[in-house]
């Protein structure tokens, strides 16, 4: 019989943002735009706090989201599918290639307590494809302390660690992003980030109203309105995202009993935890001719999705 963790077996429910709170034309100074995001965040606050055995894909999916709005500044074309393989299908101890380095940059950045060092943020750059000295990346975690220990809201922090780094580097917006869900994280005292701002910057909260819709970028005029309205939109999104993973959780979890095959507690294990999920994949208890049938098993019973659309090099998720 197949053991599950607890917190895996118990249903959570998912919170939403209240639709009070959704942003509409009405909101038209930063003090409406920063209330909407307390809102927001206060929605999204249990669900960073969570537990539930679902929460590694939930955090991957948004990391996968984050890295394909990426492309656009790091002046690549792979949408999330690409990005997927070029994790997914990367031998283990070989480069992903820039794409799947960045995929990567995002994922660890949901996986780790929001924390900043010189040594981390050096490995992150590299990810990202930048290139920083050891003193920028120092002033830049002296910053992160100070915003940390400021008495300011979080999205005013976040915004400020964005215009800092951008300040310092205007060719490093990518990194500008990235920082700023992890102070976002330590303001809020999560546990871990939750990549939620740079799926939105090509979104309508950083269009500008004058000038064609330009994009607002780091510093300019009406850049922390944008960064408030950005939060709810990406917790309003989180949100939606957690209440169709918990309910898919909860199929694959209610038909675990049904599999039989040796090694399917652990397949079912690396679903929870996992975006994606390769269809030859072998275990100690499990060979790849064993995966297949366990993985089309799983489709007939309606658990789990074939995600890459391929007859062969499958992946499969929740």
């Amino acid at each position: 019989m197949i053991r599950l963790d607890i917190a895996a077996a118990v249903p959570v429910l998912s919170p939403a943002v209240p639709a009070w709170a959704l942003v509409d034309g009405a909101v038209v100074t930063d003090a409406d735009a920063a209330f909407c995001a307390g809102a927001a965040l206060s929605a999204l606050d249990s669900l960073a706090r969570t537990q539930a055995g679902w929460a590694g894909v939930w955090r991957q999916r948004l990391a996968l989201r984050c890295a394909a709005g990426s492309m656009g500044l790091a002046g690549r074309a792979e949408d999330e599918a690409a990005l997927r393989d070029a994790w997914q299908l990367c031998p283990a101890g070989t480069d992903p290639g820039p794409a799947g380095s960045i995929f990567g940059a995002w994922r660890q950045l949901a996986l780790q307590p929001p924390a900043a060092s010189a040594d981390r943020l050096e490995k992150i750059v590299d990810q990202l494809g930048l290139h920083w000295d050891g003193e920028a990346l120092a002033d830049v975690c002296t910053e992160i302390e100070k915003l940390a220990g400021s008495p300011r809201p979080a999205p005013f922090a976040a915004a400020a660690i964005a215009v800092h780094v951008v300040a310092m580097r205007s060719d490093c917006e990518l990194l500008a992003w990235w920082l700023a869900d992890l102070v976002l994280a330590q303001s809020l005292r999560w546990p871990r980030p939750l990549p939620l701002l740079m799926a939105q910057i090509f979104g309508p909260a950083f269009r500008a109203k004058v000038g064609g819709g330009k994009r607002i970028r780091p510093g300019e005029e009406g850049f922390e309105r944008a960064v408030y309205l950005a939060l709810v939109q990406g917790a309003v999104e989180a949100c939606r995202l957690a209440t169709e993973i918990a309910r898919r959780a909860e199929r694959l979890i209610a038909v675990a009993p049904k599999l039989r095959a040796k090694g399917a507690g652990d397949v079912v294990q690396r679903l929870l935890d996992n975006d994606a999920v390769s269809g030859s994949l072998t275990t100690k208890n499990l060979s790849r001719f064993a995966a297949r049938r366990l993985f089309d098993r799983l489709q007939q019973l309606e658990a789990v999705r074939e995600l890459s659309g391929r007859t062969t090099f499958r992946l499969f998720g929740l």
